[in-house]
């Protein structure tokens, strides 16, 4: 298989860090773009970043978007304090718009978004953001990619030494091995996302949407 050219979004947040850190590391990546409203903190010779100002007008940096086959897409938005529509704006609007641009600039495009746990796939559940997800989730798969993942970690021990790592995960971090231990349903690692996220593009991987333990599974791979 050719090597891997990724594109990542939200690598100044912790996860969208932790899945470029598992890119700059891996062998099979040879090329890495990360677009982001601000700076990731991270430099390598095979990463380029590209700084915009806003996600639904993505025409300055439309040529850059080609000649990429990965899109990991790791941007996200809390739903605490906002309402459906405001919510649906920042996540499915946003995300389609996104996914609707590189898919136009590289047709062998396999795109790996990164959702959530308890994520709702039939759209009709109480809970508003399972909702929101789930209905970006559904709409995802039915874009011509060569391939959509959708990734439901749960609590994830953070990779060490890492930029973005959310402050009150310092509190947590000791229990991260007994939450693994505890609840392997629900608990992993950071590395092991990037790991899955990685191989579902050179491996695939014959389930669509990821939960939990099959995120740990394909990171063995």
């Amino acid at each position: 298989m050719q090597k891997i050219r990724a594109i990542i979004t939200g690598a100044s947040g912790m996860v969208g860090e932790g899945v470029l850190w598992e890119c700059l590391l891996s062998e099979e990546v040879e090329s890495v773009l990360v677009i982001g409203r601000r700076a990731c903190g991270h430099s390598h010779p095979k990463m380029k970043e590209v700084l915009i100002k806003d996600f639904f007008d993505l025409s300055s940096i439309e040529n850059d978007l080609s000649g990429y086959n990965a899109t990991f897409f790791c941007l996200g938005v809390s739903s605490i304090g906002m309402n459906e529509e405001q919510y649906t704006n920042l996540t499915y609007d946003l995300t389609m718009n996104f996914a609707y641009n590189v898919l136009k600039q590289n047709k062998e495009m396999q795109f790996c978004y990164v959702s959530g746990g308890n994520t709702d796939s039939t759209e009709k559940g109480k809970i508003m953001w399972a909702r929101v997800k789930g209905k970006t989730e559904n709409e995802l798969m039915k874009l011509p990619f060569k391939n959509v993942y959708a990734f439901r970690p749960g609590f994830m021990k953070a990779t060490a030494d890492l930029k973005n790592t959310l402050k009150y995960y310092k509190y947590f971090a000791w229990l991260a091995p007994i939450l693994i231990i505890l609840f392997p349903k629900h608990a992993s690692t950071l590395r092991e996302l990037g790991e899955a996220m990685l191989n579902s593009v050179i491996k695939g991987s014959n389930k669509k949407v990821l939960e939990v333990l099959d995120i740990v599974e394909l990171a063995k791979k």
